[in-house]
């Protein structure tokens, strides 16, 4: 058999072995072992000195000392330590109630908790249990279709391993050699449309047969008023901003109230109409935000930066003043006007090497000495000279202007530099300022004016009810989104490196659990424990696949498969179709680690060929690699339901209510490809 025949046997092989269950790690390990002893295998030389077993160190060496791989220990405990922490019950129960006149308001709380939670935790296997044992029984016993109900887990808990931030990104970062944070700012918008997709589907499904997810009843969509509110908007009025502005400026009646026997004081009024106000504090400052960076710090950096480029020759050089004239004659001799030469500082300046008082020139024995060739009496001028001590060429008389300079220049040099760098800094601020984004300020101004339409609609009818979804929504939403915009904000704009903003998430994930007053001793060694399982399971994952490939390539498999793909002679968009294609048939046998890990690095050499760019490929097999969470019949987010899910509720359901979030998976790919600004535009606007 010939090596490229053992490599395409070692390949159909692995999928055999992880079809059967073996573990994948420790199957590529076994494999590339087997296989590579084979590849080098010499008679004359003793088993024990084959080659397999060098680059198997080399390789494992390799996966430890790779610096992506840091972050993933750090973004799992962040996501064990949330979980454990049992943050999502009264999140769950809060979005329900600002979603409870939406149709299918339950499943679209679902969606929703399962984005962000996923986009906060990254596991999947996490998000659907959990969300399965929170979500599951309630849609069924508001009579929701099990398919509908079966379906958003599965599918929603799938985001949170597109969504940044995402260990399957780490993962194809560090197999195919490509920067994490730019694949983080590709994958961006794509996985968040794709959730949009689902919330289309799921609303449209309930609109379109009401009887898959019914109108819940009246008093399960009611907020409970606290005494001290209800007492507030009798003593004002209904209206919750203007009684809370009200009872700030005549808290009289606001802290008479004592019926719950809690006592406040003029901060907790103050507390609450800052509560009231966090919608519009969000909009506003998200906006200014925007518009700081996208017109404001551009022009400041410019600035900043065409001053450096000004003064930074004028501190290297300076401008030198001249010797005074007042200097020259105190120093110099009766015989008057001897200038210093050019780059004196004031006064006669010693030629180099002088230790103190005149110094003869070099040769001198003493006296003054002739210049070469000179008379044997008298001082000869040099030539040209007419007489008297001659100035040095180009000089008149006095003190000689530096060259180019004036003598109003020459004696105040630094209004014209002053003035010259803020010219040049006008000058760089303005051409920053003409490369904002083409329609940049019709946009930023038209969602100024829809947020504040926005606003004014919600305000308008914010009543004691509404103040209350807004306080559950702040207290169990706001710490975790603020959590997650922070990650992703020192990501995406280069404050610190993935691994660091990792370690922020993780600290944030014990405050916020702490803070909660949820997580124990026992809990936090249950996170620290499956932290350590799922990172070694990575880590050795690694290494196989760095064996396994690294033998594949010897064989002259990977060789074998770009002459095959060559052969075929196809465009860019034939082989984009195939590339995927492939990769969507190995999700339904495969999980996400195996593809990536073992068949993503058999195409990422043919994309340059091609001149496909690799962060619009990478982004398509991430949103395609949803489809192999969904696909039977290694669909583990449905085993992972199962697990949890009423005994009444079959696989085959499960299987049924995923299937239509397959098709919307196609759906998102498609556009991708059409529209390829949708992953492209930010990743090219933040780092060019």
């Amino acid at each position: 058999m010939t090596d490229a025949a053992l490599g395409l046997t070692m390949l159909g092989l692995i999928v055999v072995a992880i079809m059967m269950g073996f573990p994948t790690a420790f199957t590529l390990m076994g494999l590339g072992m087997m296989f590579g002893f084979a590849a080098f295998y010499d008679p004359s030389a003793h088993w024990f000195d084959n080659k397999i077993f060098d680059l198997m160190v080399q390789r494992a060496f390799g996966a430890m000392n790779n610096d992506t791989l840091l972050s993933i220990p750090l973004f799992v405990l962040m996501g064990y330590v949330m979980e454990r922490g049992a943050l999502v019950d009264r999140m769950f129960h809060a979005v329900q109630l600002a979603f409870r006149r939406v149709p299918g308001s339950l499943a679209v709380t679902t969606l929703v908790i399962c984005t962000f939670w996923g986009i906060a935790s990254g596991l999947v296997g996490a998000v659907v249990v959990l969300m399965g044992v929170i979500a599951m029984r309630p849609m069924l016993n508001a009579g929701y279709d099990t398919r509908l109900a079966a379906g958003v887990i599965t599918a929603g808990g799938t985001l949170g391993i597109l969504i940044p931030p995402s260990v399957m990104i780490i993962v194809y970062a560090a197999v195919a050699g490509q920067s994490v944070v730019k694949l983080y700012a590709a994958a961006m918008f794509p996985g968040f449309f794709l959730a949009f997709l689902y919330l289309v589907y799921i609303i449209g499904w309930a609109l379109l047969n009401p009887k898959v997810a019914p109108k819940l009843p009246e008093e399960q969509m009611r907020a409970p008023i606290s005494p001290w509110v209800a007492h507030m908007a009798s003593s004002y009025s209904p209206r919750m901003l203007p009684t809370l502005v009200r009872a700030l400026v005549s808290p009289g009646r606001a802290l008479a109230f004592d019926g719950d026997g809690l006592r406040r004081g003029w901060f907790s009024l103050l507390g609450a109409l800052t509560r009231a106000l966090t919608p519009a504090i969000l909009a506003v400052a998200t906006l200014a935000a925007s518009y700081w960076y996208v017109v404001v710090w551009p022009q400041q950096q410019a600035r900043t930066e065409a001053r450096e480029a000004v003064t930074a020759p004028a501190q290297g050089n300076g401008v030198q003043e001249p010797p005074s004239a007042d200097a020259l004659k105190s120093a110099a001799p009766a015989g008057g006007g001897v200038q210093e030469p050019p780059g004196a500082s004031g006064g006669v300046q010693e030629p180099p090497g002088a230790s103190s008082g005149l110094q003869e020139p070099p040769g001198a024995s003493g006296g003054v000495q002739e210049p070469p060739g000179a008379a044997s009496a008298g001082v000869k001028e040099p030539p040209g000279a007419s007489g008297g001590v001659q100035e040095p060429p180009g000089a008149s008389s006095g003190v000689q202007e530096p060259p180019g300079a004036t003598a109003q220049t020459a004696a105040s040099p630094e209004p014209a530099s002053a003035a010259a760098t803020e010219a040049s800094a006008d000058a760089a601020a303005a051409a920053a300022r003409d490369h904002v984004p083409e329609g940049f300020y019709t946009g930023f101004w038209v969602t100024c004016a829809f947020a504040a339409a926005l606003l004014f609609w919600y305000y308008r009818s914010f009543d004691a009810e509404q103040y209350e979804i807004l306080r559950l929504l702040v207290s169990s939403v706001m710490p975790l989104a603020l959590l997650t915009i922070v990650v992703l904000a020192v990501i995406l704009f280069g404050i610190t490196t993935a691994t660091e903003s990792a370690a922020v998430g993780a600290a944030g994930a014990f405050l916020m659990a702490w803070q909660a007053k949820s997580l124990t001793f026992q809990k936090i060694k249950e996170a620290v424990f499956l932290t350590a399982k799922t990172t070694s399971m990575v880590c050795w994952l690694f290494v196989g696949s760095a064996l396994f490939s690294a033998v594949f390539a010897l064989l002259g498999g990977q060789s074998l498969v770009e002459r095959w793909v060559m052969s075929m002679d196809l465009t860019p968009v034939q082989f984009m179709l195939l590339s995927q294609a492939i990769i969507f048939v190995l999700g339904w046998p495969l999980e996400w680690t195996e593809i990536i890990v073992i068949f993503v690095p058999i195409f990422l050499p043919l994309l340059a060929h091609f001149q496909i760019d690799p962060l619009l490929w990478g982004t398509l097999v991430f949103v395609n690699l949803q489809a192999a969470f969904l696909s039977p019949p290694v669909a583990m987010s449905a085993f992972y339901l199962k697990g949890v899910s009423p005994p009444h509720v079959t696989i085959n359901q499960i299987f049924a209510g995923m299937m239509p979030y397959m098709l919307i998976v196609v759906v998102c790919m498609v556009l991708m490809y059409i529209w390829p600004g949708l992953t492209l535009w930010l990743p090219k606007y933040l780092y060019g």
